[in-house]
């Protein structure tokens, strides 16, 4: 079974248990199937540390991006976000959206205004964006179509919402993407979703080292355990888990076209 982990935070995985070796880690991952792995930025400060720690390995791929939770981070332009973009490794404007989890709901217009930006940089550098959401549904989805952001594509990432929502955003051609999280007890909501998104239209990721799947639940994620999730949406949708594997690893490269490109 080959695998690809679409959403995961190499630069922030705890390597004690390969003795710091990020090599070590990496062939693991690779002997556990796990072939290309699409390495997701947070902020702009982390980045170049980011980029240098994948930069020799050429299943890994790289993303840029600010995140929705931290407002004390350099704040991008859209022409910084085309710039770092335009690296071989990179193929996404991304981690980007909306969290009201922990805002105000009277202080998010920060958090819209660096979503436009990532919009508007993912629509001039032609790469598609990685949105994440939480507890914003409305919001994300009025930004999404107000920016354009069907010309750009991407996925929602660690899709945790409704099938409302995610049938908003494949209106607007954008795949939905499934972690560790649809293997929960408390997850029967986000199982049906994962039953009814069309096939070619679904990515899956780890999000490593956050939201390790059952029975990984409270451990530090890693890509490795990504089979889970493989396995689980198999289940639910009564095939076999290559068969999702091929289909999934095949929708990465559709999407993430750079990423095809440079693994050729």
């Amino acid at each position: 079974m080959k695998l690809i982990d679409s959403h995961c935070h190499l630069d922030r995985v705890d390597l004690a248990h390969y003795q710091g070796s990020f090599q070590d880690f990496v062939t693991a991952t690779l002997e556990s199937g796990v072939e290309q792995m699409l390495c997701v930025c947070i902020d702009l400060e982390s980045y170049p540390a980011m980029l240098e720690l994948v930069r020799e390995y050429d299943n890994i791929f790289v993303s840029v991006g600010v995140h929705p939770n931290d407002r004390d981070r350099k704040e991008p332009t859209a022409a910084e976000l085309v710039e770092m973009a335009s690296m071989p490794k990179n193929v996404a404007i991304g981690e980007t959206g909306l969290d009201y989890f922990r805002s105000e709901k009277s202080d998010t217009e920060w958090q819209q205004r660096r979503f436009r930006t990532h919009i508007q940089a993912a629509r001039e550098a032609r790469k598609p964006l990685i949105i994440h959401t939480r507890e914003a549904r409305e919001d994300t989805v009025t930004l999404m179509q107000q920016e354009q952001a069907r010309d750009a594509g991407g996925v929602m990432h660690c899709f945790t919402e409704s099938w409302e929502m995610a049938q908003q955003a494949l209106d607007m051609g954008f795949y939905i993407s499934f972690s560790g999280i649809v293997t929960f007890n408390n997850a029967a909501e986000l199982r049906d979703v994962a039953k009814k998104v069309p096939l070619d239209r679904m990515l899956i990721e780890t999000d490593s080292p956050y939201l390790a799947p059952a029975p990984y639940r409270g451990k530090p994620n890693q890509p490795k355990y990504l089979y889970r999730v493989a396995e689980t949406i198999a289940e639910i949708r009564g095939m076999e888990v290559e068969e999702l594997a091929q289909i999934t690893s095949s929708n990465f490269f559709k999407l993430f076209t750079a990423a095809r490109v440079n693994s050729q």
